[in-house]
């Protein structure tokens, strides 16, 4: 196994040691459990199929800015509100 250091939010650490307690596990292997059900419900898409989808997306989306290109980062934090 690899050893990794995560941070996690104080809740999150009380909730995953909680469990680990009701499950008799500890916190490691409850995270294995999440990150391998997690890349279990990942679709698998090979590098050609994701350039096909990108092509395919080219052109699909229109805007009345003529600008996007030089001021992408201010329209995408307009966009999230930031």
């Amino acid at each position: 196994m690899v050893r990794m250091q995560v941070q996690l939010s104080e809740q999150q650490v009380e909730m995953l040691r909680g469990r680990a307690a009701r499950e008799h596990a500890s916190v490691s292997e409850l995270v294995r459990r999440a990150v391998n059900a997690w890349i279990g419900n990942q679709p698998e898409t090979s590098p050609s199929e994701r350039c096909r989808r990108a092509i395919e997306a080219t052109g699909r989306f229109a805007s009345d800015k003529q600008d996007v290109a030089e001021r992408h980062d201010e329209y995408l934090a307009d966009a999230f509100g930031q």
